[in-house]
């Protein structure tokens, strides 16, 4: 599977330098410019990492122009696990995810998605995104998931945003999860009549918004990650549910 615009290229990763190079650039983004970290980040050869990533599929966006050999040429990531291929969900450390799991239908947990810093135009989310529908098209998934952050632990700061979440946004009962007890922080900071709207979504990440104009949700209550310098929500796409202009799109981006 790969999408060519120019010089950028995408694919699942096959070879260890690839992954090595998704790994350098997580660390570039999550470690060096959000100020995050974790317990098997390896700060002397600079790799974000931890214990999911030899289970999961890795699409990466390569820059056939950047220096392999330096592992500086993947510029683009999503991180994919398929429902099946291990016991527990990356996501579970901080939801509860069993509304999903009680479906019984196939899923698919995204996350440490990142873009390396000069590609953020928008034309690499948009081939990431082409690849990630033509993956879960090819799979037959029917519901996506993961972890989406917000920067900053500061959560009186995020108030807003947090809100309007899930005030406009929040799942379905049947498919809302809920964030483990003991690290539960309710997102309702701000009642719906005094939220400032335009401030609000301005201030929700653009990867979050992508995921709610394709009709994503958010679960109940989000979890502060000290570690990573982040406030997670977790995402919810039901492709039964998307409205017919977002299937439109993500008919277009899969190819079909």
């Amino acid at each position: 599977m790969e999408l060519d615009h120019a010089h950028l290229t995408l694919k699942l990763a096959d070879k260890e330098q690839d992954l090595l190079a998704a790994e350098r650039l997580r660390y570039e983004v999550f470690v060096e410019e959000l100020g995050g970290d974790g317990a098997l980040v390896d700060h002397a050869g600079r790799f974000e990492r931890d214990r999911f990533d030899p289970v999961f599929d890795h699409l990466v966006l390569i820059d056939e122009t950047r220096d392999r050999s330096t592992l500086d040429h993947v510029v683009g990531v999503y991180r994919v696990l398929p429902s099946g291929r291990s016991e527990r969900y990356y996501s579970e450390d901080e939801y509860d995810l069993s509304p999903l799991i009680r479906t019984g239908r196939p899923l698919l947990e995204l996350g440490r998605t990142c873009v390396r810093e000069g590609y953020r135009n928008g034309v690499a989310l948009h081939l990431l995104w082409n690849g990630l529908a033509d993956y879960v098209r090819a799979r037959n998934i029917e519901v996506l998931f993961g972890v989406a952050s917000l920067h900053g632990t500061d959560v009186e700061a995020l108030a807003g945003p947090l809100s309007l979440l899930h005030h406009s946004h929040l799942a379905p009962p049947e498919l809302r999860v809920r964030a483990q007890k003991g690290v539960y922080q309710p997102m309702d900071l701000v009642p719906p009549n005094q939220i400032d709207r335009v401030a609000a979504m301005r201030a929700v990440p653009a990867l979050i918004k992508s995921y709610l104009k394709l009709g994503g949700f958010v679960g109940d209550g989000a979890f502060v990650d000290h570690d990573f310098n982040t406030t997670d929500v977790c995402l919810v796409i039901d492709i039964d549910r998307m409205s017919p202009s977002a299937l439109a799109r993500y008919a277009k981006g899969a190819g079909a």
